[in-house]
């Protein structure tokens, strides 16, 4: 649709993350240590891109969903793929 923004990568990538661990924005807010009245909020607006979370608030998002922080910034969907491959394999061999 023309000129409609491009959501960032980091939103993009954290919305299919919470989709895949199969929880809501509010429990993610929640677990990731937001305050519980505005966490749905918060998580809502990192994935519409309207906000980008700082570099720790992506820590603790990324260590709930249990991705590294560099699944969130890889541009290319092959690349993001491989990284998130890796981080299981690492996790699986205890490293």
């Amino acid at each position: 649709m023309p000129g409609r923004k491009q959501l960032p990568v980091y939103s993009r990538r954290l919305r299919e993350a919470r989709e895949a661990f199969g929880i809501s924005q509010r429990n993610l807010g929640i677990e990731a240590g937001l305050d519980e009245f505005v966490a749905s909020t918060r998580i809502n607006r990192y994935e519409a891109g309207v906000h980008q979370p700082d570099l720790q608030t992506l820590e603790r998002l990324a260590d709930v969903l249990g991705q590294p922080v560099a699944y969130f910034y890889a541009e290319d969907d092959e690349l993001a793929a491989v990284i998130r491959k890796f981080h299981e394999s690492r996790k699986r061999k205890g490293s």
